[in-house]
């Protein structure tokens, strides 16, 4: 039974909803990760992710902690699906004849599950971050007005992602869905080379017998324990990523020409503290999320077995 190939479906299904469930428990503090890294020097409207909430609410109301939610809730099912089906299918197939995969062959795995997923990751985050930042951009404008350009760009009241997409492709076509792609991948491939194998190592510790799955509390702990690691470990990257994705800027905000210059220009004119903006955030985020989302994926596969044992 241990050995059993779960079809690729079953897995597809079982990832989307573990990713349903893990987005909407913790967007906000998401949404506090993506405006802390986008301020800088000069334009520092949000002191702490409490702070940055708490703005958000008194201006924007409850529901302002969850713009981009609506794109995040759309594509988080292909996207958790794709990374946690694709570790699956590259550890099922470096495998000796269902024997335990060696650390190198591990990162392997988690190294392609990481590059599968940017498929659907730099899409999702590019109209994301852009939602998700308007209500800061919308803030300096109103209590920070000498860091607005005059002349500058419009203000949209309530950009959609419909919108959103649709003038990213009318000026740039699919490549401006994809702005931040090598930064996306500097991010997910190494997040997932430490993630995967970390989570299967501390997964193996909790199970009670060679077969099945482990409980749920220890699958749970250790998504949170292996998420929050991989998670600062890749912050500076998530920090370069955001920012080249976020189009619209205050008059003092820099620009960047791509991910050399965005590592120069930080380094320079915020040193390298600024690398490690929003890594608690960050860590509470996916901390939560793998965590919900390996007792969802591990629990429906585990279903999967039982139902498919109880049939034959």
């Amino acid at each position: 039974m241990a050995d059993k190939q779960i079809s690729l479906p079953a897995k597809l299904i079982n990832g989307g909803v573990a990713g349903l469930i893990g987005v909407t428990c913790v967007f906000p503090i998401d949404l506090a990760k993506t405006r802390l890294q986008n301020q800088q020097n000069g334009s520092r409207l949000y002191t702490s992710m409490s702070d940055c909430l708490i703005k958000t609410i008194r201006s924007e109301g409850y529901f302002g902690m969850y713009r981009g939610a609506a794109v995040n809730l759309t594509l988080v099912t292909p996207e958790k699906a794709i990374k946690l089906a694709a570790n699956d299918f590259f550890r099922f197939h470096l495998s000796k004849d269902g024997q335990k995969l060696t650390l190198l062959r591990e990162m392997l795995a988690g190294c392609g599950a990481g590059t599968c997923q940017v498929i659907v990751t730099t899409p999702m985050e590019m109209l994301k971050i852009q939602l998700q930042d308007a209500g800061r951009i919308a803030a300096q404008r109103k209590l920070m007005p000498q860091t607005v350009a005059p002349g500058g760009p419009v203000e949209v009241k309530s950009p959609t992602a419909m919108q959103l997409t649709r003038e990213l492709l009318r000026e740039k076509g699919i490549a401006g869905l994809y702005k931040g792609l090598g930064a996306t991948l500097l991010r997910d491939v190494p997040f997932s080379i430490i993630y995967f194998p970390l989570f299967a190592n501390l997964n193996n510790l909790g199970k009670k017998g060679a077969e099945g799955p482990a409980p749920f509390y220890v699958s749970f702990i250790s998504g949170c324990i292996a998420g929050s690691t991989a998670a600062v470990a890749v912050n500076p990257v998530d920090v370069i990523k955001t920012r080249l994705q976020s189009l619209t800027r205050g008059n003092q905000e820099d620009t960047y020409s791509g991910v050399t210059d965005c590592i120069r220009k930080i380094l320079r004119n915020e040193g390298p503290s600024a690398f490690l903006k929003g890594a608690y955030c960050r860590a509470l985020v996916i901390a939560p999320l793998f965590g919900i989302a390996q007792v969802v994926y591990f629990l429906g596969v585990g279903e999967f077995i039982l139902t498919e044992a109880q049939a034959t």
